[in-house]
């Protein structure tokens, strides 16, 4: 009996150990692995998301990692299983089957798919630039700049006006247990505001990066001597802006938003979410979440 809680004691205590060997946070299902509430812990949380070597997953190891997560779910996971065995197979799972029909998401559609089926694009837009090099310098720069402010522009036009019925109706707002309280027009302008500017962010390593970071190589002797490294070092260089944007833009404000709202207390203690952050007597202020993107899952739609 006493050999028997020796051995079951030393199996958790290196079970604990291979845990705390790792780096790995303690695993959270279907929660970020890193910290949301700062801009650090967003921009890893997104880098990961986009990380284009789950696009090279197998069928087989897709399986074994959702059966781990069911494993874990369910409280049958096998012993020896480490924290970040765990959050490798929620990476995977995420980044290749869709939350809603778990169906596999066709690989250009995946936010893993970002940079390997978008880099052709990149590379067009350098050709085309390499192509109007007869113009002059200062028409040349221009041209560099001019597009940045253009699609800042109608990034932002088209938030507004796609999702314009949002303001006129308000968006849902969530209880800090992710209970839906109601809909708020505030909540639907802050969201609004917030993935606006993350638009405007969004082209900016793209097309305003390269030109600087060319300017200054084209003056290198290298390039100077060898123009014919032009091409190939403005592709790399469009390239890791391209792949930096994503993680960076989306990386600028929480998913869950959150919003000041007051809060009337009616006869029986009742309470009403009031869409205004205005005070008045008998009201208070409360803090809701309310998602930037995509509806929210509340509880009793899992």
């Amino acid at each position: 009996m006493a050999d028997t809680a020796t051995t079951a004691s030393a199996a958790s205590a290196a079970a604990s150990a291979s845990n705390a060997s790792s780096d790995a946070p303690p695993f959270q299902l279907g929660k970020p692995r890193f910290q949301q509430t700062s801009f650090y812990g967003r921009f890893r949380h997104f880098l990961d998301i986009i990380d284009p070597r789950t696009l090279f997953v197998t069928e087989k190891r897709l399986r074994e990692a959702v059966q781990l997560l069911e494993d874990y779910k369910h409280g049958t996971l096998r012993p020896g299983v480490t924290n970040e065995q765990l959050w490798s197979a929620q990476k995977i799972k995420q980044a290749i089957l869709h939350p809603d029909t778990n169906e596999k998401i066709f690989m250009p559609f995946r936010m893993s798919g970002y940079i390997p089926f978008g880099t052709p694009i990149v590379g067009l837009n350098v050709l085309v630039q390499k192509a109007n090099k007869f113009t002059p310098a200062t028409r040349l720069l221009v041209q560099r700049f001019v597009p940045f402010p253009a699609v800042a522009s109608a990034n932002i036009c088209n938030v507004v006006l796609m999702r314009y019925g949002e303001l006129e109706e308000g968006i849902d707002v969530l209880d800090a247990d992710g209970n839906l309280v109601g809909s708020s027009k505030i909540a639907a302008r802050h969201a609004l505001l917030e993935t606006a500017l993350t638009r405007v962010v969004l082209p900016m390593p793209i097309l305003v990066l390269p030109p600087i970071v060319m300017s200054m190589l084209e003056k290198t002797a290298l390039l100077q001597a060898r123009p014919r490294l032009l091409l190939p070092v403005h592709s790399l260089v469009c390239l890791a802006a391209f792949g930096l944007a994503l993680p960076l833009a989306i990386s600028l404000f929480p998913q869950m938003s959150e919003v000041q709202l007051s809060i009337e207390i009616l006869p029986g203690q009742s309470e009403v979410v009031v869409d205004s952050s205005r005070k008045r007597p008998g009201w208070r202020h409360r803090t809701f979440g309310a998602l930037r993107g995509l509806k929210p899952r509340t509880k009793g739609q899992d």
